[in-house]
Parts: structure tokens; sequence; C-alpha cells
């Protein structure tokens, strides 16, 4: 937005950890590279997922209360007849944002950035920092702090801390904003997202908020934006799709595990 926006593989022994004090006794560069690679196998898996994302955004004024601007999105990410993932409108009125422009920028954020995912390949394009071990809703984890080592046109980064589960090693908590080479008088909120495990398995986003003040160069725009994930099913199509551990099926069922 002009006025806001919206919101390969590891190198051996070579990972891009800044220097922590590890008082847990926990290796953090091993912990890295099993849940880059749980996220990569989480990612190919939403990738066969349908859902509905709705955003709403909203311009308030200094003390939090809406000045009428709005814009309100919902869609459903389906798949056609011949298995081609696509994006479906299902309610768009008329945006009247008063104060700010919606850019690429801010669409792109909303689709890749809010929802974060660190996978192997993505890995070399940051600095990760370890923090600590922190609870989230009793859920152990193990927090990171996560900045682009440079930052190339065109493209848009993740810039601030994630909470990694400590048992199935993926992200269920993102705290920060997107980042890039801006265009113009472009600022970018602060954004913190959920995740919540989906089919006993995978932590998938379902709620993203902002409530955040841009400082633009002829004035402050507080915002707030609400992003709902909902609704995930898994695609049955015509080409079965394997992802994850290899499933004997002679060996007896597993049930999921339940958080």
């Amino acid at each position: 937005m002009r006025g806001i926006v919206l919101s390969a593989a590891l190198a051996a022994l070579c990972l891009p950890l800044a220097a922590a004090d590890n008082k847990d006794d926990v290796n953090p560069q091993e912990i890295i590279t099993k849940f880059a690679a749980k996220e990569a196998e989480f990612r190919e898996a939403r990738n066969n997922y349908t859902y509905r994302q709705s955003l709403k955004l909203e311009e308030l004024d200094s003390g939090g209360s809406p000045t009428g601007g709005k814009w309100e999105l919902v869609e459903d990410i389906i798949f056609t007849p011949e298995g081609k993932r696509m994006e479906k409108v299902v309610y768009a009125p008329v945006q009247n944002l008063r104060q700010i422009i919606i850019t690429p920028s801010d669409e792109n954020d909303l689709r890749n950035i809010q929802p974060f995912v660190l996978t192997t390949a993505e890995i070399p394009d940051y600095d990760i920092s370890y923090l600590g071990r922190e609870k989230v809703d009793e859920i152990g984890t193990y927090t990171f702090s996560v900045k682009p080592k440079k930052m190339v046109t065109g493209k848009r980064y993740f810039e601030g801390e994630i909470w990694v589960d400590d048992r199935d090693l993926q992200i269920v908590k993102t705290y920060g904003k997107g980042v890039g080479i801006k265009k113009g008088d472009e600022q970018f909120p602060k954004f913190e997202t959920y995740r919540e495990q989906v089919d006993g398995k995978y932590w998938f986003p379902t709620y993203t908020h902002a409530d955040d003040t841009l400082h633009f160069k002829n004035g402050p725009v507080r915002i707030r934006e609400t992003v709902k994930y909902q609704d995930y099913k898994h695609y049955e199509g015509k080409t079965t799709i394997h992802y994850g551990d290899v499933v004997d099926d002679k060996s007896p069922a597993t049930p999921p595990k339940k958080k």
C-alpha cells in the first residue's frame, strides 16, 4: 500500500544463525534444519487443501474507532475440475479506503507473508537467532528471531519472531511484518498470525490480526486488519498426492495426536 501495505538447500553445518546464549541445552542449528524440512512438507500439504480466506481492513482514528474507510474480501481457495488451484471471490464490496491505497505488495503480504512459511529452500535468505523457550497457550515452543540478509527488488520477506512447537517442530505463531524494497511512501503494519493443527498432523494458519499506526509523510494512519482462514478440507482429486511419512498399510492405524 501507499499509505499502507498489508501486510536452496541448507549448506551443511553452515546455517545463518546468530550467536545465542544457549542456556536450555538445545541445538538451534538442528532445530532449524528439522523445522524447515517440516515446513516444506506443510507447504506442499497446504497446497492440496481448499479453504476460505476472509479479510477485513479498517481505517481507525487515534482512539481506535472506525472512521468509515474499509476493505473487505472473502475468497475460496479451490480446485477446478481439472485439478488446477484457483481463488474464487465470494464477497468483495466496493472498497472505500480514504487514507490508504492497496498495492501489489499488500496483496502479496496477505497471501504469502502473513501466513508465513519458512522452508529449507528459504533458510539461506535469512539471519536466524535462537531466543529461547516459551509457552504459547500451554504449548512448549522454541522462539527465533528472523530477518532477511538482504532484499531483492520485487521480492517480499518476513521480519520478526516465530514460535516453533517443540514436539511437532512446526511454526505455531508469527509476529512481525512484511518487508522489502519500498516503492514510494509504503508502510507495512506489524501483524500476529496463529496456527492450529488440522487433520492431526500439520499446523495451518487460522487467524491473523494487525492493529498498528503507519507513519506516512503526510501523517499517521491507524489501521486494524483481521484475516481468518477457515474450513480446511483436503482436496481429493483424480491424482493421488503423497507427502510426509510413508504409511505401511499393513501396520495398525495410529490415531492423530491431540493438542
